[in-house]
């Protein structure tokens, strides 16, 4: 890749019809039936027949619910007269008090007689199955309000200024085109921290993060970045320079351990308020779909506090108040690695995840090399030291960890992956 490679460690540290319809005092008068008569009409509304001639009929009742034709005018009360039965009571004037004997009984209700719509529509030994179930919802959303499901979610381990590796390893995943644009529509890409230094075009990296972010948004997915250790010593050296520090290795400076760890002129000289801006707002964590996504493999990130949402404050803190040896002992804090690597690596994954939550901690920072002891604690900047095999992440600590930095600096492997890991 035409780049010498440099240190891989910062030395830094219902109706009413239906129901029964109750007659007035008025009303039930008229249907009071009298002693004797035991021919009950139909119901309310109950005609009798048109007489046929010569009396035929007469001793004929209609079927039950049978409406006859209307008869022919009469005097009320002959009809019955005539035929033998008792004459009905008078018909009191409209507006006159009941007598006195007429018990308020209601009118017998129709009887009923089932429509179309009371019809069952399936019989009524049907069982519902599955796949005749509804799919239930918030009925307070629309079709077109309902959220979608999330897009697949990836992430990007270390990249250091290597920007051709990084399109072409985007690429690959289908997540940019052939021109460097979004192309993956709503799928979520994190990326782990550490986009400067030791490569040859850092400012290139973050502004092809930073463009990745808008066209990402604007296709209903997102791109987004964590705070590296790089990051924070990039900032240092451009607002600290040589202002000394303490440290626990004696005197020191941002500047010094900037350009020790592979800090390149050309980045500092491209550097812009912009940069600056975006780079400080980074948040150090991030929980989603139960993985943990930081830079470094350390639980030093737990000395600023006991929940993501407070420790990425405390950090953000940390970067605005401006202090050289607060920023440098955020900077010493987060360079620290390998908490997750031998036999008490599980229990320190366990730690973290058990304050800020998640199944498995997701992280950049030590190359995968390193941690398979693959290759010794620094690589020497005029060695020819040739690339190491990494086919992908590496998943470790009792499979509580994955290490995403492939070793990019070392003729490794810029990795991009999708989680969760499968296989």
């Amino acid at each position: 890749m035409g780049v010498t490679p440099a240190p891989a460690f910062e030395q830094a540290a219902g109706t009413a019809e239906a129901a029964g319809y109750d007659a007035g005092p008025a009303e039930a008068a008229q249907y009071d039936t009298p002693a004797g008569y035991e021919h009950e009409p139909a119901g309310a509304g109950f005609e009798q027949p048109r007489e046929a001639a010569g009396g035929y009929g007469r001793e004929h009742e209609p079927a039950a619910g049978y409406r006859g034709e209307h008869q022919s005018a009469a005097p009320y009360g002959q009809e019955s007269a005539s035929a033998g039965y008792p004459a009905p009571p008078p018909v009191p004037a409209f507006g006159s008090a009941p007598p006195a004997h007429a018990p308020t009984v209601p009118a017998p209700p129709r009887p009923y007689e089932p429509t179309e719509r009371d019809t069952p529509l399936v019989p009524a030994d049907y069982t519902p199955t599955a796949r005749d179930l509804p799919v239930l919802g918030d009925p307070a959303e629309t079709a077109g309000e309902r959220p979608e499901r999330p897009g697949p979610l990836y992430v990007v381990g270390d990249v250091h200024g290597y920007l051709d590796e990084l399109l072409a390893a985007l690429a690959e995943r289908g997540l940019v085109d052939g021109e460097g644009h979004w192309a993956a529509g709503s799928a979520r890409l994190w990326f782990l921290g550490d986009f400067t230094d030791r490569g040859p075009d850092g400012i290139g990296v973050i502004e092809l993060v930073m463009q990745l972010s808008a066209e990402a948004a604007a296709a209903g997915g997102y791109c987004r970045a964590l705070m590296g250790n790089h990051e924070l010593l990039l900032l240092g050296a451009h607002r600290f320079g040589d202002t000394p520090v303490n440290s626990a290795g004696g005197t020191a400076s941002f500047l010094a351990a900037w350009r020790l760890n592979g800090g390149q002129p050309s980045d500092m000289e491209r550097l812009e308020d912009r940069h600056l801006t975006w780079i400080s707002r980074l948040d150090a964590a991030h929980l989603t779909d139960g993985h943990l996504l930081m830079h470094s493999d350390t639980t030093a990130y737990l000395d600023y506090g006991s929940s993501i949402e407070e420790m990425n404050d405390a950090i953000t803190g940390v970067l605005q108040r401006n202090d050289a040896d607060e920023c440098w002992d955020l900077f010493r804090k987060l360079t620290k690695r390998f908490a997750y690597r031998g036999d008490d690596g599980p229990q320190a994954a366990r730690e973290i995840l058990g304050v800020y939550g998640g199944q498995r901690v997701v992280h950049g920072h030590s190359p995968i090399p390193y941690l398979l002891g693959e290759a010794g604690g620094e690589v020497p900047q005029d060695s020819g030291e040739r690339g190491y095999a990494v086919s992908g992440p590496m998943v470790y600590a009792d499979s509580l960890a994955v290490a995403m930095d492939g070793g990019v600096t070392m003729e490794g492997r810029l990795l991009v992956a999708q989680l969760p890991l499968i296989g």
